[in-house]
């Protein structure tokens, strides 16, 4: 018998959201009996709806609970330290992601997961060797390079940040939030134009990418084409309110300094 439990990507910082990834496969103990396999059933879906939800401190609940039912579940600790992660409980996010690395050393996922809790407490080289690691194993792995790219965002490297969101972008020609990171590379790069460029080009293709249109309005206003910026910004208010929030923006969201500039002189001026 196989019980499979889903591993939810969670992010913070330069967008690293995914769907929920394949499943772990674990085999049942021996000595589970019957009873504490539907109550195990029962807490995963309570679990991942909490998750659903947003209600990520009764997600953790949940899962501490699953994880003394479950302790050599790999795929529990990782989803705990999404929760944690979700909660800003960085260090502790970290702990969970170490265990369940220990118990299947070769699975990439509570690396990558690992990796972005050390990017929100700026541990930029140590989310690097994570990345790194992930590429070791899949050379292929997008997310991997795309969030590769934020740490050296976050280090203040640029061009090399670019250098990977364009990998991402080339291995997953549909990945959005790659193109979106690119971009904003680009604008704080100065090269104001071609960001430009890419964020429409973004736009026209996903119409309700709120991150997007929230910098396209604040570059366009830069700009001096205020109309545009405007209307951009109207489906922006409508989609995501947090964009308003320069704060939220700046050390959660974490756009690149020239950008959350921008955005604080299209907000005054407003």
């Amino acid at each position: 018998m196989v019980w499979r439990w889903l591993v939810g990507i969670l992010a913070i910082g330069l967008i690293t959201l995914t769907p929920m990834s394949s499943g772990l496969a674990q085999p049942v103990p021996n000595n589970i009996t019957d009873t504490e396999f539907q109550r195990g059933d029962q807490l995963r879906t309570q679990a991942f709806t909490a998750t659903n939800e947003g209600n990520f401190e009764a997600a953790e609940k949940y899962w501490t609970q699953l994880i003394e039912l479950f302790p050599q579940n790999p795929a529990i600790w990782s989803n705990r330290g999404n929760s944690r992660v979700s909660q800003n409980k960085l260090t502790a996010a970290i702990a969970d992601f170490n265990r369940a690395i220990e118990l299947l050393p070769g699975r990439t996922d509570a690396y990558l997961n690992r990796g972005t809790a050390l990017e929100g407490l700026g541990k930029w080289h140590e989310a690097i060797s994570d990345y790194q690691y992930i590429l070791s194993v899949d050379p292929q792995d997008a997310m991997a390079y795309n969030n590769l790219g934020n740490a050296y965002a976050g280090l203040g490297e640029w061009n090399v940040a670019i250098k990977n969101y364009v990998k991402a972008a080339e291995i997953a020609p549909d990945f959005a939030f790659a193109r979106a990171n690119y971009a904003l590379a680009l604008y704080q790069n100065g090269e104001i134009s071609e960001a430009i460029r890419n964020m429409k080009n973004i736009v026209r293709k996903y119409r309700d990418f709120p991150d997007v249109r929230a910098a396209l309005s604040a570059a366009l206003w830069q700009n001096g084409q205020r109309g545009e910026a405007e209307s951009n910004w109207v489906a922006v208010v409508g989609l995501d309110s947090r964009y308003k929030d320069l704060n939220w923006v700046k050390n959660t969201r974490r756009w690149p300094p020239n950008m959350v500039a921008a955005l604080e002189k299209f907000l005054k001026l407003e």
